[in-house]
């Protein structure tokens, strides 16, 4: 992959970590309801996507 690309790319994954935070404060929240096994599905498949991503380019 060329630098620029792989560049773009750990950017977009860093952006996609820090949404995977944002799922974990809204967790916290009381209120939730049902919501709440989204959030967590939502957090249980940005894990697999981290994970990949990091296994296939582990720098």
């Amino acid at each position: 992959m060329q630098t620029m690309e792989a560049e773009k790319l750990q950017a977009k994954m860093t952006e996609i970590e820090g949404k995977r935070e944002y799922l974990l404060k809204l967790l916290e929240r009381p209120n939730l309801g049902t919501l709440r096994i989204d959030v967590n599905q939502a957090i249980e498949e940005l894990d697999d996507l981290i994970m990949e991503f990091k296994r296939t380019f582990p720098d």
